[in-house]
């Protein structure tokens, strides 16, 4: 896998808090997809990221913890949608710093793959150091625009 350093910019962004079994993710997706049509960010104009912070082997389906997430370009002001989902986005940042990259082709079913390779074997031969923020990914080409296994998924590991 080719892995690259690159310098990540501080990017904001709007994130519902996916808390629960790896299983329902897809549910939290469909939610957060249609507050983000109701709020006018397309992916088109507006990045999306997922920020995974346990390894779904490791804990228990009601400890997982993973943020769907989207680029915002002000400050998030909810204060005239008062829906319950609304109540549930939080604004958050994904802060500048170096990271290794990986640009990913395919089903993110399988990107697990990818992140154990950075973690298993890139990170102890690169001389590299972790810095306190969990693994995100950028979702560059989705589903339904494009197939399942034509997907492309840029995944960042943070590095100090």
């Amino acid at each position: 896998m080719n892995v690259e350093i690159i310098d990540f910019k501080q990017t904001d962004i709007a994130v519902l808090e996916h808390r629960g079994a790896p299983s329902m993710l897809m549910h939290s997706v469909q939610k957060f997809i249609s507050w983000r049509k109701k709020h006018h960010l397309p992916p088109s104009k507006s990045r999306t990221f997922g920020l995974i912070y346990d390894d779904p082997s490791s804990v228990s389906a009601e400890e997982f913890r993973f943020d769907v997430c989207a680029e915002l370009f002000k400050n998030l002001d909810v204060s005239n949608d008062k829906s319950e989902l609304t109540t549930h986005i939080k604004q958050k940042t994904i802060p500048a710093g170096k990271c290794a990259r990986i640009k990913y082709f395919g089903s993110t079913d399988d990107i697990e793959k990818v992140v154990l390779y950075l973690y298993d074997q890139w990170l102890p031969k690169s001389g590299e150091n972790l810095r306190d923020f969990p693994v995100y990914f950028q979702y560059i080409k989705m589903m339904p625009q494009v197939g399942e296994f034509e997907q492309e998924t840029d995944v960042f590991l943070p590095l100090i």
